[in-house]
């Protein structure tokens, strides 16, 4: 993925640098994996360009796995940067990119010293004033999988409106992604959180709040697609949904939509995800249809507040630790912080 200008609406063998400063500076992009039924699950994450620049990587805890999973049983995936809070860019496009995953956790150690030096250079607010001795007792955070993400097709667009038609890539032909490595043995571990009992509830609280807003549904050869939503109107089922005007194939089927915020310099986190059915609507406009909430990780309100949340989920979350490296045969992966 070499980079050079390209025309807009226009097939192009290269990528425009706008685009890979997309990729370099982003702090959140919308990750879409499939359920075992082909569904779509899109949550935001951090993104990473991979060491060779030739994929585009995100990250799990090792205690919560369940996003590498189930790009490890369908390795389908789709990246949405349309959140441009906290890069510095200036209008940069909204790319959308299709690949294939591989999942990464059969060297736990290097995979955390990897995210360690990343998360500390990507967001290093998250972690300002934080003792090293506190830091280092993290494990059950920094312990990591990695999604390797092969880009298969980009689309990229001026804005959110995808006003024109989009840029687009496509990879050789012949390009295949690297295998995952290896399932671990044993049954995965169940949710650690508890889902909202009434997903009105929660969208009548934080869709007035929350401006990040993506819609993903599966498109054609299976992969998904996801675009930004310019506007929600409720329904008695779900919402109306306003989207852009040239959209990468039409949304239709199992749905998912994904709302977030968070400050500029990622001191903070507040997501929610709704799944559920799409259907096209007169006017264009489309019926999102929805089945449920999913259980979301939020860290929100002043430094101590987010602090307490954050070592609550850390007592949660911990005693996972030594039994998902125990799974894959490995020790414990620790914390170490790169020197001053």
């Amino acid at each position: 993925m070499m980079s050079e200008p390209a025309e807009r609406g226009a097939s192009s063998t290269t990528l425009p640098d706008e685009v890979w400063q997309v990729f370099e500076r982003s702090l959140t992009v919308d990750y879409t994996s499939l359920t075992r039924a082909g569904a779509p699950i899109m949550v935001p994450v951090t993104p990473y360009v991979g060491d060779d620049r030739t994929t585009l990587d995100v990250s799990t805890g090792l205690t919560y796995p369940t996003k590498a999973e189930r790009a490890r049983r369908n390795a389908k995936v789709s990246l949405l940067y349309s959140d441009a809070l906290g890069s510095g860019l200036a209008r940069p496009p909204v790319v959308l990119v299709q690949g294939l995953a591989t999942v990464r956790d059969a060297d736990l150690q290097a995979n955390t010293d990897r995210y360690v030096r990343l998360a500390l250079a990507k967001t290093p607010a998250a972690f300002q004033g934080q003792p090293k001795l506190l830091l280092r007792r993290l494990g059950w955070y920094f312990g990591r999988i990695w999604v390797q993400v092969t880009p298969m097709r980009v689309w990229w667009w001026e804005s959110a409106t995808l006003p024109d038609e989009p840029g687009h890539w496509a990879a050789p032909p012949d390009t295949e992604a690297p295998a995952s490595d290896p399932a671990p043995p044993g049954k995965q571990p169940a949710a650690w959180l508890d889902p909202p009992s009434d997903w009105r509830a929660t969208a009548k609280d934080v869709l007035p709040r929350l401006d990040q807003r993506s819609l993903s549904w599966v498109g054609a050869g299976g992969f998904p697609m996801s675009v930004p939503v310019l506007g929600l109107d409720e329904t008695g089922e779900g919402f109306t949904v306003r989207v852009g005007s040239h959209l990468p194939g039409p949304p239709s089927g199992p749905a998912c939509l994904t709302v977030h915020s968070h400050p500029a310099e990622f001191t903070g986190q507040e997501n929610h995800t709704f799944i559920g059915e799409v259907h096209g609507a007169p006017g264009g406009e489309l019926s999102f249809v929805i089945e449920r909430a999913l259980a979301d990780w939020s860290l929100t309100g002043n430094t101590l507040v987010r602090s307490l949340g954050f070592l609550r989920k850390g007592r949660q979350l911990k005693p996972r630790l030594a039994s998902e490296a125990a799974r894959r045969g490995q020790p414990v992966p620790v914390v170490r912080l790169p020197h001053a």
